[in-house]
């Protein structure tokens, strides 16, 4: 216990008993089994500075023991599982060696109530008792869990390491529901595992207005990692991340081409150092929201173009889909429409107007139609 105070030759620093008190009561709080290997040292140490008063100690204890029974319910109840007094009184025994009178199981609730907890009693023969105060319904923690798996930019062992945790918002027993659930759906996810790491950096970097640099890496025909922009770092002025589909994006000033560019966060090779330098102010005609709307996908070119779309109506939900609700749109005929949106015409973009088959066709700008066709000629050459 003193060793956090300083090494045999600072031990006569003096320690306030209040601080020891509550050190102890983290120390056995993070040992559920209670057990402790102590030297003759650290004993005699503490003999020579403080004297040990009994009923402090016999508080510490009573404390860690409320602590304990809320350990219990929140692991094991919930409203479909809640557990009696005979069942806690055996729980608190195996798991923490401790020995409860019946009577004391109800003064530890009120306890843990007045603290702001809310433990549900049910008044049957034998009084059964379950935690209602949870910071997560289920269906909530099945979103979040769904959200994990299907998330391409998370590796597959960080999803699973995340998704455990994520049971922990729940019961046992639920989470062994939603642990029958889970399904391996087969999906490509991201195999850079700093990713969790990277976005740390970026987020910081934002936060600190510092400018950042990094690796950015694409593949080659041999399906070998490459370096792009010559193996040379690109140097950002970092302004927001964004989540779009599958995968996380950082949107900042390019400083070698002068421009505001996107970047896929599981392309960056490593953490990116953060510069002391720091980063040029968001531009006052760039509104990232609107930039973030308008990048198509994530796959930004040059300057957004606001583009004309002759549609079968059977497409505007994919065009709200898409683009939103206030996406702008006139009628035509009694089976068309003309949606005009705002976007990066970047190959993305001409393949998902492709993918209707015909039922969606572009009008204009012209250059942009010309584009288009340009692309599909090359397609069938």
């Amino acid at each position: 216990l003193l060793g956090d105070w300083g090494s045999s030759s600072t031990r006569k620093i003096p320690i306030q008993w209040s601080e020891l008190h509550w050190y102890f009561c983290i120390c056995i709080y993070k040992c559920p089994a209670r057990q402790f290997v102590l030297s003759s040292t650290p004993i005699f140490a503490i003999i020579g500075l403080i004297t040990v008063q009994e009923g402090e100690i016999m508080e510490a204890d009573n404390q860690l023991r409320v602590l304990y029974l809320y350990q219990l319910l929140l692991r094991h109840t919930d409203a479909e599982h809640p557990i009696s007094t005979k069942e806690l009184i055996d729980m608190m025994e195996n798991c923490y060696q401790i020995k409860l009178h019946r009577t004391t199981i109800p003064k530890y609730i009120d306890i843990l109530n007045a603290a702001g907890l809310e433990v549900i009693e049910i008044r049957s023969r034998e009084k059964r008792y379950y935690l209602n105060d949870r910071l997560f319904e289920l269906p909530e923690v099945k979103l979040l869990i769904d959200a994990v798996q299907s998330s391409k930019f998370i590796s597959a062992n960080k999803s699973q390491e995340l998704i455990s945790k994520l049971m922990t918002l729940t019961s046992e027993a639920n989470a062994a529901k939603l642990q029958h659930n889970l399904y391996i759906t087969g999906r490509v996810k991201s195999d850079n595992e700093k990713g969790y790491y990277i976005v740390e950096a970026i987020n910081g970097a934002i936060n600190e207005g510092k400018k950042i640099s990094f690796l950015y890496t694409d593949y080659n025909a041999r399906k070998e990692k490459v370096l792009k922009n010559n193996g040379q770092p690109y140097i950002l002025s970092p302004y927001a991340l964004i989540w779009d589909g599958d995968f996380y994006y950082v949107i900042g000033l390019n400083h070698a081409r002068n421009q505001v560019n996107t970047f896929r966060v599981d392309r960056i090779s490593r953490p990116p150092d953060i510069l002391n330098e720091a980063a040029s102010p968001v531009p006052e005609s760039l509104n990232l929201a609107d930039y973030s709307r308008e990048i198509f996908r994530m796959y930004d070119t040059e300057k957004s173009v606001e583009v004309s779309l002759f549609c079968e109506k059977s497409l505007m939900k994919h065009l709200i889909d898409r683009f939103g609700w206030d996406v702008k749109t006139e009628i035509i005929d009694q089976n068309h429409f003309r949606a005009k949106v705002l976007v990066c015409t970047s190959p993305t973009f001409y393949r998902w107007v492709f993918g209707w088959t015909g039922r969606m066709k572009i009008e204009g700008p012209s250059f942009v139609l010309e584009e288009y066709r340009r692309m599909a000629r090359a397609a069938i050459e």
